[in-house]
């Protein structure tokens, strides 16, 4: 350990001839604890939240979507699944198309995402296994009608009952424009489509879309919306187990050209998680203004220990120590305090972390958890550890300066 950062470590813990100074040590080094857990705790907050958005997007998500990159659907050609089929690592191809429709049930009315899938749909997200009331059974051939599994949300909507298999469920979709620019109603048909379905089942599942979606066989939606044999609006992807890598998206990228958009799981819902970030970054912007604020008692203490040990500066001056060391010594004293201050903060924040996780001390009724949320992350100490000492060397700069003019200022009183 080099001079100066010995006696920095002296000056902080050495006995002050005003117990004053000791007090305003103490309470910038509480105020540098308090910000650096506020820190942990905001950011592990947010992790939280994240975390639990992102198991709901593993739900339903494929593993990867393809979609078109302009307009709404695409021919699923013969040759188009060859190239993505020869990708290492794809496992199966489903193809959707999707359209928003206007559900009626018993008098009930709502309006919806309206969602066509052939029979490698459930193969690719399991959404078989995640029906709470009814079965999955898209053709049903117990009944005329053909067989439809409902979002929760939207089944709560409606009040379906998925074990009443004598009331169907209506589904009405715009007709296309017609040929010529005539209007529809015009040409003396109704203006939408209408087809009877049976909800077989509900899905139990809080990923956004299939939540407020009606799912049906591929072959009813291409009837209802007007489409031809293999257009679809997406190709949803489940790839073997290890192959859900960067390599394998370029690859699938490049089968299929620059005409389509590749998303893996997440970037899916890049929406949602781009604004999670924004409100953790604001939250972490917040919290270090408020660090800002609390380095004043800092500067305070510093201050008051530059005051205090005049005497020695300007003997350590008159026995040859330099200008710059007599500041770093300073200097250390300020990080030294924020160093405390920062362990303290990191011990409270495990501590908050560790009694939330265990005893879910703050509830979050109504909502998707039970219990805040909390995720700490090493990143995260990293970021605050660099945020605080900055901060804190920032704050250290004015009595550090102040101190390397003593003996100037005492030569000229």
């Amino acid at each position: 350990m080099n001079l100066p950062a010995r006696m920095a470590w002296r000056y902080l813990f050495a006995r002050k001839s005003t117990n004053a100074i000791n007090i305003i040590t103490f309470v910038a080094a509480f105020g540098v604890a308090i910000g650096a857990a506020a820190l942990i705790i905001a950011l592990s907050v947010f992790n939280g939240f994240e975390d639990i958005f992102v198991g709901m997007f593993n739900n339903l998500n494929p593993d990867v979507r393809i979609t078109a990159a302009r307009g709404k659907t695409f021919e699923a050609t013969d040759d188009l699944l060859a190239r993505i089929r020869k990708v290492d690592g794809v496992r199966v191809i489903s193809q959707t198309l999707e359209e928003t429709a206007r559900f009626q049930y018993l008098g009930h009315q709502a309006f919806g995402p309206l969602k066509g899938v052939d029979s490698d749909y459930a193969a690719v997200n399991g959404i078989d296994t995640m029906i709470g009331e009814g079965r999955y059974d898209l053709d049903y051939p117990q009944v005329q009608a053909l067989g439809a599994i409902v979002g929760q949300n939207l089944a709560q909507e409606l009040l379906i009952d998925p074990l009443n298999q004598f009331n169907t469920l209506s589904i009405y979709v715009p007709r296309p424009r017609t040929r010529g620019g005539g209007t529809i109603l015009a040409s003396g048909r109704l203006p939408y489509q209408v087809r009877e379905v049976l909800p077989v089942g509900i899905v139990r599942s809080q990923e956004a879309f299939e939540n407020q979606a009606v799912v049906i066989k591929l072959s009813l939606a291409r009837e209802i919306m007007g489409v031809e044999d293999g257009i679809v609006s997406g190709l949803e992807i489940k790839l073997h187990p290890g192959f859900a890598n960067g390599n394998t998206y370029q690859r699938i990228r490049e089968a299929v050209g620059d005409q389509f958009v590749v998303k893996n799981r997440f970037e899916q819902e890049n929406s949602i998680l781009k604004l999670m970030r924004v409100e953790k970054y604001v939250a972490y912007a917040i919290v270090s203004l408020m660090m800002i604020l609390i380095s004043f008692n800092l500067v305070g203490a510093l201050w008051m220990i530059v005051l205090e040990k005049r005497k020695d500066i300007v003997i350590l001056r008159s026995l040859g120590m330099e200008g710059r060391d007599i500041r770093n010594v300073f200097l250390r004293v300020g990080l030294l305090i924020c160093a405390l201050g920062l362990l303290a903060g990191f011990g409270l924040a495990t501590l908050v972390y560790i009694i939330q996780t265990r005893y879910e001390i703050i509830g979050l009724p109504y909502t998707l958890a039970e219990a805040y949320p909390l995720s700490l992350r090493p990143l995260d100490f990293v970021v605050v550890a660099v945020t605080v000492l900055f901060i804190g060397l920032l704050a250290s700069i004015l009595p550090a300066r102040r101190a390397e003019l003593v003996e100037l200022a005492v030569k000229e009183g």
